[in-house]
Formats: C-alpha cells, structure tokens, sequence
C-alpha cells in the first residue's frame, strides 16, 4: 500500500505539471498571436508620431543599412516611438526598394509610409514616368 501511494502521488505531481506546462504553453501562444495581430494592425495604422506641424529631424541614411538600423536611428531620433513596427512597416512598403542612401529632412508629423515615400522620391530625376 504504501508503495502504490507514493506512485499515486507521482502519477497526480505529473498531471498537474503537464496540465500546467500546458496552460503555459497556451497562453504563450496566445499571448504571441496577440502581439502579432496587434503589429500586424499597427503596421497599416500606425498614425505619426505628433499630430499637427510636427518637428523637422534631419536624418542620414548610409548604405550600409538595413531596415533595422534606419528603424533604431527612427527611433532615436524620435520619428517613431517604436523600431521593430517601423522595420515591418518597412518590409511591407511599396517603396522599400526604392529607398536611397542620402540625408533627408523629415517630420514627426509624418507617417512611416510618407517617411519612406520620401526617402524613395528622388528617383524622378531622370524617370519622367
């Protein structure tokens, strides 16, 4: 008897650490699909940083680089409040091939989208299109 206890006891320990591990595990998942749906929401409507006339920020962006970095510089500059949803925003704008090495003048009034739409403008130079 005192043997088949203690197994017993063994056998409830390990349902109630797996049922646990498994609470875990789902809210993990949850909370994950919760953060993606609300970048994934911000990535389209993320309005700027000020509203109104904004503040003019001078930024240089170098060849070297990636969305990641210009997100970060962004931020530190205080274009956007928030580096990781700029560079998604990045990678699901239209103009991200067009983005060009170059010193910019830009607002806090603007939005990523226009932020990159300008950063990719001066193409027309010679492309009457």
């Amino acid at each position: 008897m005192g043997m088949n206890s203690g197994n017993l006891v063994g056998a409830v320990m390990g349902a109630v650490l797996k049922a646990a591990a498994a609470v875990v595990v789902i809210f993990l998942i949850y909370r994950g699909a919760s953060v993606c749906y609300d970048y994934g929401y911000r990535i389209f409507t993320e309005p700027a940083v000020s509203s109104g006339e904004g503040r003019s920020v001078t930024v240089t962006i170098t060849e070297d680089m990636s969305p990641a970095d210009i997100g970060e510089l962004f931020q530190t500059k205080g274009l956007v409040e928030d580096a990781t949803l700029f560079t998604l925003q990045y990678y699901f704008s239209e103009f991200r091939r067009d983005v060009k090495p170059g010193e910019y003048e830009l607002s806090t009034s603007m939005t990523a989208e226009e932020m990159m739409e300008v950063m990719a403008s001066d193409q027309e130079e010679g492309d009457a299109s």
